[in-house]
């Protein structure tokens, strides 16, 4: 069974609800015996799943446009792809002969993209604030010395671009720009790394949520294809100032909403 755990919770009633029918609907596919994967069955659940999950975008994308939410533009791209993807693996004819491997095909994919587009991006909506400052203050401390260094780390790499990205008085910037945004793919690969590392060795019970929102996040990042950067000569200011705006904002969501109960929990162990 696929379980829609605490961790994929938005804090938004509707969205939330739609996400927990949407892992009921392939936990009751996920169940039907052998001799119920009849290709007609099969079908029929899988257009029903991939009409639900259409209805579902529908209503993000609607709440979004109403809190007028900066991030619904990446939101469509990644609810088009989706769509695009699952319109595809339909297309396949089912058969008594693939019915049953086809629906196993499906499934973990359903599952694996929505835990990923649930933790990287529907945890975003409502919270992008174009005002968030760049600056790392002690409301995000965690305590715990390592963590806090490589976090303060990456809000210096995020603030650097962000200032290069607004200053006007500089040509040629965009290369650097997009070094920078290189250097924080990296960089938060290796600080996702140590921080699971000292969740393991205090035996923080938060951890696998913890490997969840990480992997989520870093597939989001390596989608980033800069080479596209030539092909919106255009737009490339607006472009890189709401990626870094998504980047940061989802950083200060995660350490506001996870990372500091990894403190707390050092604290309560006496770890620190």
């Amino acid at each position: 069974m696929y379980q829609f755990t605490e961790d994929c919770l938005t804090g938004i009633t509707e969205i939330d609800n739609e996400h927990r029918q949407l892992f009921q609907l392939i936990n009751e596919a996920a169940a039907l015996k052998e001799n119920e994967r009849t290709p007609r069955m099969v079908s029929e659940i899988l257009s029903h799943l991939a009409d639900y999950a259409a209805t579902h975008f529908g209503h993000e994308e609607a709440y979004m446009k109403q809190i007028d939410d900066p991030e619904l533009p990446l939101q469509q791209k990644e609810h088009q792809a989706f769509v695009t993807k699952i319109n595809g693996l339909l297309s396949q004819p089912v058969t008594e002969e693939n019915a049953s491997s086809l629906l196993d095909e499906i499934l973990p994919f359903l599952v694996r993209w929505l835990y990923r587009h649930i933790l990287s991006s529907d945890m975003m909506i409502g919270k992008l604030k174009p005002e968030e400052p760049f600056a790392f203050t002690a409301k995000y401390y965690t305590g715990i010395n390592q963590v806090d260094q490589e976090h303060s780390r990456l809000f210096e790499i995020i603030r650097k671009a962000n200032d290069l990205i607004h200053n006007d008085l500089l040509y040629d910037k965009f290369d650097e720009i997009i070094h920078l945004i290189e250097e924080l793919k990296e960089y938060t690969k290796f600080h996702f790394a140590d921080e699971e590392n000292v969740m393991a060795e205090m035996n923080y019970p938060g951890l696998e949520a913890q490997k969840r929102a990480h992997t989520a996040f870093v597939d989001k990042l390596m989608e980033i294809d800069l080479a596209q950067m030539d092909e919106i000569d255009d737009h490339q200011q607006e472009y890189l100032s709401e990626l870094i705006q998504f980047l940061a904002g989802w950083l200060v969501n995660h350490i506001l909403g996870m990372d500091k109960q990894i403190g707390l929990y050092a604290r309560e162990q006496n770890r620190i």
